[in-house]
């Protein structure tokens, strides 16, 4: 019979990390790779600058560690505004990179090869960054389709979207994904039908948003508290939010902290210069 002492929150972190834009969500990062995590970034803002320069400010050769994969569907210019160039493509390649973490670079024309993400273990932290723009290119796949085949019937455009999301955060975050996994998100207000106001993560309409938090043990949210950056730990009447291990967890952190977070759930991997486990070659934070 299965032990509950032995059960995998022991070893994995699911996180779904909420915060308004720049609440400091992306550069909080740069303490989990301090401490010795291998980030692998879905990269869907194109908004690294940030953790890439306060690495960089951090120590020599922390920058190096990070690898990261930029995805967006190319946009031109028509009399009509801005439309996707050509069939959407960055749904399907995010998911392809989920399955498998492998491409050709475009600059370099290496090879890059990190294998099975769900295979990845504990030293590794996939993260998602974000579940917003993650979103929108799931949308424009599932628009894409139906256009296609003739069909402009917007609730079933959306609901395939929806469904497509949610059956991927539910495979990211069951015990057979062997990887740490963060989905950075922004929020959303919604009203309820008693009428209160709560917030939600952005997803795909309003149905979509409050079953987002479902998949995840650990939900926090980046607030501003008096000037300071805060992870915001405790639910209040806008927002309910978890973590898996509360007795043990700081009263409050600042987002510089993440790590803390990460060291009360599971044992940090080996630090920056202590004997890890060798990597493949990849190229890391290059601009593409």
């Amino acid at each position: 019979m299965p032990s509950l002492a032995d059960h995998h929150s022991n070893t994995f972190v699911k996180l779904l990390l909420l915060g308004d834009a720049k609440s400091g969500k992306t550069t909080s990062l740069a303490s989990l790779v301090a401490a010795g995590y291998k980030l692998r970034i879905l990269d869907m803002d194109n908004l690294l600058d940030p953790l890439k320069y306060h690495l960089a400010a951090m120590a020599d050769g922390l920058v190096a560690t990070v690898e990261y994969r930029s995805i967006r569907d190319k946009l031109k210019g028509t009399d009509g505004g801005m439309i996707i160039d050509g069939p959407p493509k960055a749904w399907t390649t995010s998911l392809k990179m989920l399955n498998k973490w492998s491409y050709t670079d475009e600059t370099t024309g290496e090879i890059v090869d990190y294998g099975i993400p769900a295979t990845w273990g504990p030293d590794c932290i996939l993260v998602i960054d974000s579940l917003s723009r993650w979103c929108d290119a799931a949308y424009d796949f599932h628009a894409g389709m139906a256009t296609g085949r003739g069909n402009s019937d917007g609730r079933a455009i959306y609901g395939n979207a929806q469904d497509d999301v949610e059956k991927q955060l539910a495979a990211l975050t069951s015990h057979t994904f062997a990887t740490n996994v963060i989905v950075i998100c922004h929020g959303t207000y919604q009203t309820l039908d008693d009428g209160t106001t709560k917030i939600f993560p952005q997803g795909i309409g309003a149905k979509l948003s409050p079953k987002i938090p479902t998949y995840f043990p650990n939900y926090i949210r980046y607030i501003n508290k008096a000037g300071k950056r805060t992870i915001q730990l405790a639910s209040d009447s806008m927002i309910n939010l978890a973590n898996a291990n509360p007795d043990a967890m700081p009263k409050e952190l600042s987002t510089d902290q993440l790590a803390e977070f990460f060291a009360v759930l599971r044992e940090p991997p080996a630090k920056i210069g202590e004997p890890s486990p060798p990597r493949p070659k990849a190229v890391t934070l290059v601009r593409r």
